[in-house]
């Protein structure tokens, strides 16, 4: 049986425009879009083609990859087509800071192979330079047709903008704290550098604006009065989020409100990797959190037990990750020869106090004999028992199970 549709993921999103990034589609109804960025110095093209195809692999559908010098900016094209022969048609987002304005004059190749353009309002330039440096990059985006996200971020906010609304504040009767005065500086540097690059003729169909905190409820107040206020596609992020259950937990908590209400259109989750840990364990957080909310279907989910006193043996924890691994393993080929093998949803049990019953509403699921329970292992398969595993093979008979079942299911023909 296949899992239905929760009330939440038939539910419209926020009225934001479409916006295309390469083959991507982002806004305007679409799903909800998963990105990641690089952490390697774009400039050695070896490991940074290797990191993104491996965010691509991943999931990851946009990824962003730091432009900061000369030398990074020549590198992209050559990473472009080094990804192109490797197969991988993931669309590349130039983060610029600072000196982005120069880099995408000189390196037009560079101009050319992003998929779109990441502008910081707050370091895009000082004093009167700001507004032609910021122009200058519009002008670029129109000239090579890229979309542009305007990402303010409270960390190197505009601080001409920030003073001047906290002086503004010190002149109401009944001043804001200063909190308020925060989250306003943020939404209004957003929302007033996308007016800026329409009236330059940027369409707002080619714009995508975040703000990002650090703080839950802030993140959460920012984004609430951005979607009030704006159109424009939404990119959702909590930033810093931090390392390990930190991270996951903070980053979950804030985005998930967000998703509930329709907002954002797009979310990156930006972990700290822990030492020698990859890179993707965003990409797959991301994931996780669409899939569990209702949003998307990226990979089989599995349901597993968390065992107690009467799941005595360790061998439903084995299981459920090797099927866990396996799975996930496989839904990168799945995705492409098996479609809506993602939705397939899996339960792996540790006794019969609620092992046949949860098994029963899973595609596939096995209940495994708890402490004093009888050596054998139900199978059941869209809701009837199918067969009893035994013996040193469970593991290996249950993932082959699986396998086939995707096969049978989800299987193209020759004649499709």
């Amino acid at each position: 049986m296949s899992p239905t549709p929760s009330a939440l993921g038939t539910q419209p999103r926020h009225g934001t425009r479409q916006v295309r990034i390469g083959g991507v589609t982002m806004g305007g109804g679409a799903p909800v879009v998963v990105q990641s960025m690089t952490n390697t110095d774009t400039a050695d093209v070896q490991s940074t083609t290797k990191q993104i195809s491996e965010l691509a692999r991943a999931g990851s559908e946009l990824v962003r990859i730091t432009v900061n010098t000369r030398e990074a900016a020549a590198a992209v094209p050559r990473i472009r087509d080094r990804l192109a022969m490797m197969g991988v048609s993931v669309p590349l987002i130039g983060d610029f800071h600072y000196n982005g304005h120069q880099l995408l004059a000189d390196e037009p190749g560079c101009a050319e192979a992003l998929a779109k353009y990441r502008i910081n309002p707050g370091n895009v330039g000082f004093g009167k330079k700001k507004d032609l440096q910021f122009a200058s990059m519009i002008e670029t985006a129109l000239r090579w047709d890229k979309p542009v996200r305007i990402g303010v971020n409270w960390g190197s906010l505009d601080q001409s903008l920030a003073q001047a609304l906290m002086d503004e504040n010190a002149a109401r009767a009944e001043p804001w704290d200063a909190g308020a005065v925060m989250r306003e500086a943020l939404v209004r540097s957003a929302v007033d550098s996308a007016a800026k690059a329409m009236d330059i003729g940027l369409p707002a169909e080619r714009i995508v604006l975040s703000a990002k905190v650090s703080g839950v409820q802030e993140l959460i107040a920012v984004y609430r009065e951005l979607a009030r206020r704006s159109d424009c596609a939404l990119h959702l992020g909590l930033t810093e989020a931090g390392m390990g259950s930190k991270g996951m937990v903070a980053s979950a908590a804030a985005l998930a409100v967000l998703l509930q209400e329709g907002i954002g259109d797009t979310i990156r989750i930006s972990l700290t990797p822990e030492p020698g840990a990859s890179r993707t364990q965003e990409v797959i957080v991301a994931q996780e959190l669409l899939q569990t909310m209702g949003l998307r279907a990226f990979t089989p989910m599995v349901t597993a037990c968390p065992g107690c006193g009467r799941t005595t043996s360790s061998f439903f924890q084995e299981l459920a990750q090797t099927v866990q691994e396996h799975v996930r393993a496989r839904m990168p080929t799945w995705r492409i020869s098996h479609p809506g093998a993602e939705s397939l949803t899996l339960a792996v049990m540790g006794c019969v106090v609620n092992g046949p019953g949860e098994s029963k509403h899973a595609n596939i699921g096995i209940s495994l004999p708890g402490t004093g329970e009888a050596p054998a292992a139900p199978v059941f398969i869209d809701g009837s028992k199918a067969m009893t595993l035994r013996g040193e093979h469970i593991a290996r008979e249950f993932v082959q199970i699986i396998d086939d079942y995707v096969e049978r299911r989800f299987g193209r023909s020759d004649a499709a």
